[in-house]
């Protein structure tokens, strides 16, 4: 991952505080992964030290760590019946407010999370909105087991997978103990028929593709300002 740039930082930290604006006390907060859910889980914590009264849910054991040592209150999954909020980043979003997530590695916990949210908020730096998805590498979790077939699915579905490496160039092993497969489709046309089309593959965990899950997006500049995203038809 490149170190993001001055004007990246800024955006994101200006959509991620806008998008925390919107919690309340007594609601139960999804808390997403990724440089820009960091933005919003410190302050989320300052909220709360300022006497915000929440629960919360990670969507990582990164995110979760952070959360405890800023003094958020996080409920085990078998303690609540939903999700009011969901914050979260994403590495590319449309104007239909589909994305793509998982250059942190979290998709599947991040996607289970989003399902079971009232609202998924996308928060993002205007350098991630796209007229069609697809830049961005789309990561696909896949488990260990058999993964060269996998593999070869996903090549045969015009992939082109690389699996991802940790910085020690070790394989990159997710917290549900899988693998990650960036792929490479180009420009996706139909993001709703390449996602039946990764999830119907033996071996494919889940994949980054997030369509029609997000309520809203919220997109910070360079500036310091921050404002929704307005759906396009």
């Amino acid at each position: 991952m490149n170190q993001d740039s001055s004007a990246q930082a800024t955006g994101k930290r200006a959509a991620a505080e806008e998008a925390v604006r919107r919690i309340e006390s007594g609601m139960t907060v999804g808390l997403g992964t990724g440089s820009t859910a960091v933005y919003a889980i410190r302050k989320i914590g300052e909220f709360v030290q300022g006497g915000l009264s929440i629960r919360a849910v990670a969507t990582s054991v990164q995110s979760e760590r952070l959360a405890r040592e800023l003094g958020i209150p996080i409920s085990p999954f078998a303690d609540i019946d939903g999700i009011d909020v969901t914050i979260d980043g994403a590495d590319e979003v449309d104007g239909a407010f589909n994305a793509i997530k998982g250059g942190g590695g979290a998709l599947l916990r991040e996607k289970i999370v989003a399902a079971a949210s009232r609202t998924l908020i996308l928060v993002v730096d205007e350098s991630k909105v796209v007229r069609r998805l697809g830049a961005f590498p789309l990561p696909v979790e896949i488990v260990p087991f058999g993964k060269e077939l996998t593999l070869a699915k996903l090549t045969e579905l015009g992939g082109n997978p690389v699996v991802r490496l940790a910085r020690d160039g070790s394989v990159y092993t997710t917290d549900n103990g899988n693998y990650i497969a960036d792929c490479n489709f180009g420009s996706i046309g139909d993001p709703g028929r390449l996602t039946a089309q990764l999830n119907a593959i033996p071996g494919v965990v889940e994949n980054g593709l997030f369509v029609g899950m997000a309520s809203g997006v919220i997109v910070g500049r360079a500036d310091g300002s921050a404002a929704p995203l307005v759906r396009q038809s």
